[in-house]
């Protein structure tokens, strides 16, 4: 402990005490949740306006022993803390270090598991609601809940087998190319027992969690919902949806909503201009996938994407897993909530390669000139904020020209993902209005078939609306 850890005051991991208080329960709170979260201390002998004071000397020792016996007696499980004196200056403190715990949640035994179970969020302590307790079993022992067996619905050959063709639709779908859209395989029953989708019991198979959410069966829970408000507070709604149904169409409902909603501008290098929008879209997609793979389903909240006239705000119930730390995430450490779902959007190509999503983020928000990502650890939920554009970054409003420049092939990639060339249709109709499918392939370099398979599945999503016969049809954002 040093004078400059005091001055920053109290926060998630430390608590100042100027005295030890008589009743221990006063104290015992904190402990608990220290041991509930990643560790942290109590210092004694430091004020609320973080001036040291100092304890008694003559009385350290006892009060060392005072403060190990009530851990003792009041704590369950054992809380073994490491407490010892530091001179700061002239004066004496007493900290009390506690390591974060491994068989949580512990509790005051005087008051029970439900009522004794308390949580460390900023500078204060709280009481854990249910929902977090269990929670806390899972995260514990190393269980995810989307795998445990939701005994409520049953799943039929028939639902299977359909849930799996349309797992390896999406799946084609954010291939490179048609070639690797070609090799995909069908997913099997073993497969979806194998990643915790379904489960074998006494040779029944029945569906988890994962299965549950990953189809939107529950019609609430596993919904996204996305907000744009006028200013930077949730003051004024200016538009307002919730995605329900399959999951991973959630994710791209709610990705396109984003793109929507933000600027499409033009950066100029050189005598060329690129035309780009004020935000990464991949980084976008990459927030989205990741609030819902490590959503906490047992919270009673959803995950929210929220525009405001300053940033992109992105809110995830449940907070960091043990064991994680923001640093941790910034350098690529990656530990994952929900198992069952993270299998099943790995398969369908929705995360490339595990710890990798931040770093990337971080990335190209930097290469785009924008602030740093912040991550807030909100204790019960994780909230990530992209701030927008500045007017003088050097981007420019883009502005309408001739449709010919569609076939010019300035837009033309060799490999593309199906989700890049629906980002790149919405920007294209929002500068040229109603387009065609061909002039689609041409800004994307697909087939026309192709081109057409992902205009009807945004057509489905209700991004884009289809109008006229099938030769002169013409595609314009909903």
């Amino acid at each position: 402990m040093t004078v400059e850890e005091i001055f920053r005051g109290e926060s998630k991991d430390l608590e100042f005490k100027e005295k030890l208080p008589e009743d221990s329960k006063k104290y015992m709170k904190t402990i608990v949740a220290f041991s509930n979260g990643e560790g942290g201390r109590l210092i004694i002998g430091v004020n609320d306006d973080r001036e040291v004071v100092g304890v008694d000397q003559t009385a350290v020792f006892t009060m060392i022993d005072k403060i190990t016996n009530a851990i003792s007696d009041s704590c369950e499980p054992l809380i073994i803390p490491d407490i010892a004196p530091q001179a700061i200056g002239d004066k004496t403190v007493i900290v009390v270090e506690i390591s974060a715990g491994r068989q949580r949640p512990y509790y005051l035994k005087s008051l029970g598991m439900d009522k004794g179970t308390f949580i460390r969020t900023a500078g204060s302590t709280r009481l854990a609601d249910r929902p977090f307790i269990q929670e806390m079993y899972y995260e514990d022992e190393n269980r995810s809940f989307d795998n445990v067996v939701n005994k409520d619905i049953e799943v039929t050959d028939a639902d299977i087998n359909s849930f799996c063709e349309d797992m390896k639709k999406e799946a084609q779908r954010n291939c490179l190319n048609d070639k690797d859209a070609e090799k995909v395989k069908t997913p099997t029953k073993n497969n979806l027992i194998t990643w915790g989708i379904l489960k074998e019991e006494n040779g029944v198979v029945r569906p988890t969690y994962a299965y549950y959410y990953l189809r939107g069966l529950d019609g609430i829970m596993s919904q996204i919902q996305c907000a744009v408000f006028k200013g930077n507070t949730r003051g004024i709604f200016v538009d307002k949806r919730e995605y329900e149904g399959n999951l991973w169409e959630q994710v791209e409902q709610a990705y396109q909503f984003v793109l929507r909603n933000i600027h499409l501008g033009a950066r100029i290098k050189g005598i060329h201009r690129q035309d780009v929008y004020e935000l990464p879209p991949e980084s976008i997609r990459e927030l989205i996938i990741n609030a819902v793979v490590n959503c906490s389903f047992l919270q009673g909240s959803l995950v929210q994407v929220a525009i405001y006239d300053n940033r992109l705000e992105i809110s995830s119930p449940g907070g960091l897993m043990p064991g994680v730390t923001i640093e941790k995430m910034k350098e690529g450490f990656s530990k994952v909530r929900n198992h069952g779902i993270a299998n099943a959007f790995v398969y369908m190509n929705l995360i490339e390669q595990w710890g990798s999503g931040i770093p990337k983020i971080l990335a190209q928000t930097k290469e785009y000139g924008l602030p740093e990502v912040e991550f807030i650890d909100m204790g019960i939920a994780l909230r990530v904020n992209m701030y927008r554009a500045l007017p003088e970054d050097g981007r420019q409003a883009i502005k309408v020209s001739d449709k010919k420049q569609a076939t010019s092939g300035n837009y033309k990639r060799k490999t593309i993902k199906a989700s890049e060339c629906r980002t790149m249709f919405v920007e294209y109709m929002s500068q040229h209005g109603a387009s065609t499918t061909a002039e689609m392939a041409a800004i994307s370099g697909l087939s026309p078939q192709r081109t057409r398979a992902i205009l009807a599945k945004m057509v489905d999503d209700g991004i884009v609306i289809a109008e006229g016969s099938n030769k002169t049809r013409k595609y314009r954002l909903q």
